[in-house]
């Protein structure tokens, strides 16, 4: 792994949801465009309208963020780590409070680095098309368009764990196991998210979405620790985990 201090690490991990509960709620237009989108990957037995919740959330053009975990790493007498959380139903005030913390620890420390399991290929990219989505400059930490692989200053645990082998997918899940470190995962996993957050009144989503916000906590701080193993460093204890609210 790069010598990066694990104190200059911005461990990153993102929740995303398609931005209707379900296809009929999308204008015909959109509707139209999802089965251009789609036409070539529909599983067999599958119309689009049924594969709409099974992928609208990962395609940032029908999607959007709805929770944003941050963690980091601060040294006292022991490694301890700080986990802050942006998420809500509305997006571009998420994505603007997500931008202005990063700027605030620009200003004190400009060695930093994002870290992350698969954020060089679907968190950060995401993350840049939904700024443009919602008219928000994409910041020169964020321009990673016109950079050579290895120009990037991203720490991907994915990336690392291949070594050079691009024949297979490792979830976080599996590497975590791999590498002995406590899982992150709880009631719910990455594909339950959609239909959580658009499940049950107002009040019932609110409950849902604080769901979501913890299990994505959980996965920056599995990722955290992974990225301690691969520097031989001991994980984190429980207690020396502060969540910031």
């Amino acid at each position: 792994m790069q010598p990066v201090r694990a104190e200059n690490l911005i461990i990153i991990d993102i929740e995303t949801a398609a931005e209707n509960a379900s296809y009929s709620d999308m204008p015909e237009t959109w509707q139209e465009l999802w089965e251009e989108k789609t036409a070539r990957s529909l599983p067999e037995g599958i119309n689009a309208a049924e594969f709409y919740p099974m992928r609208a959330g990962v395609m940032a053009e029908f999607a959007k963020i709805i929770c944003i975990s941050i963690g980091y790493f601060n040294k006292e007498t022991t490694l301890h780590m700080r986990i802050k959380s942006f998420y809500g139903h509305d997006e571009k005030k998420l994505l603007q409070d997500f931008l202005a913390t990063i700027q605030k620890i620009e200003s004190i420390n400009n060695k930093w680095c994002f870290a992350g399991h698969n954020i060089r290929e679907f968190d950060i990219p995401f993350i840049c098309r939904r700024l443009l989505i919602n008219n928000i400059s994409i910041p020169q930490y964020l321009d990673f368009q016109n950079m050579k692989p290895w120009e990037t200053n991203i720490v991907d645990t994915f990336q690392y764990w291949r070594f050079g082998d691009y024949k297979n997918y490792t979830s976080l899940k599996l590497l975590a196991a791999a590498m002995k470190v406590p899982s992150s995962k709880d009631d719910i996993d990455g594909s339950m998210v959609g239909e959580l957050y658009w499940s049950g009144d107002e009040q019932q989503r609110e409950i849902n979405l604080k769901r979501i916000v913890n299990y994505c906590q959980k996965d920056v701080i599995t990722t955290g620790n992974i990225i301690l193993r691969f520097k031989n460093i001991p994980l984190i204890h429980p207690d020396d985990i502060n969540i910031i609210e």
